[in-house]
Parts: C-alpha cells; sequence; structure tokens
C-alpha cells in the first residue's frame, strides 16, 4: 500500500487531496514540525536523506518532489483518476495540447511561482537585514501573482477550464498568498482558492492530515 509521510503544515497536504480525489486506498505517517525551530523532525531523514515532505513509499519505492509524486500516482493510478464528477483525468492525455498545458503548471507551482513566495516567506523574519532584498522580490511576486490571476480570467481551473492535478499543485500558491500578499487585487485566485477548499476530496483530506495553517479558518 501507498504510504504519505505526512509533515503538519506543509505541501504534503496536497498529496493527501489528490489520493481522497482519486479515491485510492493509502496510509499515512504522520510528523510533526520542531515546536520551536518549525523543522521537520530527523525521523523523516530515515526515509530519504534529504528529510524532506512530502515523501512517498510504494513497495520498495521512495518518491519525492510533489510534481514527481503526482506524477507518480496518476500513472499508477490512472483508471482511478477518472471519476463521475470530473469525466476526465485529472492528467490530460498525454501527447494533447493541453498535457503539455498541464505540464507547464505543475513544474510551475513549484518552480518559477514558489521561488519569490519564499523568499518573502523567509526574507520578512529577518527585518532590516532583509530589507535591501524586499523591492526586487515584491516585483517578482507581483509579476507571478499577476499572471496565475491573469490566468484565471473567465476561467475556474487552470488546464481547458476543468479541474486537473495541476489544481492542486498550484492550490498550495493561493493558500500562502494572504500571508505574504493582499486578495484585493487578486479576485480570480482567490475565488480559486475557494474553489479548491470546498471540494468534498479536500475537505476529507484535511480530516486525515490534521490541522492545516493555511487550509480554511473554520476547521
Amino acid at each position: 500500500m501507498l504510504t504519505v509521510h505526512h509533515l503538519n503544515n506543509s505541501r504534503s497536504q496536497r498529496i493527501l487531496w489528490l489520493l481522497e480525489e482519486l479515491g485510492v486506498d493509502y496510509q499515512i505517517k504522520q510528523y510533526a514540525r520542531d515546536s520551536v525551530t518549525n523543522l521537520a523532525p530527523p525521523e523523516l531523514e530515515a526515509i530519504h536523506p534529504l528529510g524532506k515532505s512530502p515523501m512517498i513509499t510504494h513497495g520498495d519505492r521512495t518518491v519525492i518532489e510533489s510534481g514527481a509524486i503526482i506524477d507518480y500516482i496518476l500513472r499508477h493510478y490512472s483508471k482511478a483518476a477518472i471519476t463521475e464528477e470530473n469525466k476526465h483525468r485529472l492528467m490530460p492525455q498525454v501527447g494533447t495540447r493541453q498535457y503539455e498545458e498541464y505540464l507547464q503548471w505543475l513544474h510551475y507551482a513549484e518552480g518559477s511561482a514558489a521561488l519569490p513566495l519564499m523568499l518573502k516567506l523567509y526574507t520578512s523574519k529577518l527585518g532590516d537585514a532583509g530589507a535591501a532584498l524586499q523591492p526586487r522580490i515584491n516585483d517578482e511576486l507581483q509579476r507571478h501573482l499577476g499572471y496565475l490571476e491573469q490566468a484565471l480570467k473567465g476561467a475556474d481551473w487552470f488546464v481547458d477550464n476543468r479541474f486537473s492535478a495541476a489544481d492542486i499543485q498550484l492550490s498550495f500558491v493561493a493558500e500562502i498568498t494572504p500571508m505574504l500578499y493582499s486578495f484585493e487585487s487578486l479576485p480570480n485566485l482567490l475565488a480559486f482558492r475557494n474553489r479548491c477548499q470546498a471540494r468534498p476530496a479536500y475537505q476529507r483530506a484535511l480530516k486525515k492530515g490534521g490541522f492545516y495553517a493555511f487550509g480554511p479558518t473554520d476547521q
């Protein structure tokens, strides 16, 4: 059985959500951040030397990195990815225009989009020591959030206006945004976040994963 090594308040929450969307059997092994440093516990290093989450084990395989984990799960559970609700695959058919668009968003979420978000999150804790970096970080943050806002104009979801695993991957960007930037100029991204959090599978994943600091306020 597939095991999700789930760290509280981490991007592994998206993997639980994906598995709930698929309706497949899996188990969760819970890990808690250090209450002082907020770092992952050393027990994760026994699974993989980087000691990071998300991480899954499946048989004798260990898979890290959100995009790789999503791809692995969808390839191994592709038939389950067709649901009565969606009537299409959470990963579009390989070779189609939709697949190329999906692949781009899948990697963009943890690449270009994540960098200014993480820089803003960490440098904001440095006070004056990080002040010189803020203008450049803010410019990049505004550029990428604006790009996402425009991509959602007239659409509920990122790929062909159909819910896919790319939306699950991008959800973290939308969920962390209010900690760093105002949603006032990002109504499409705010609506996207709310749609994600309203999905039944998302709600089931919340119950299984435990309190999630970036999730709905009414947990």
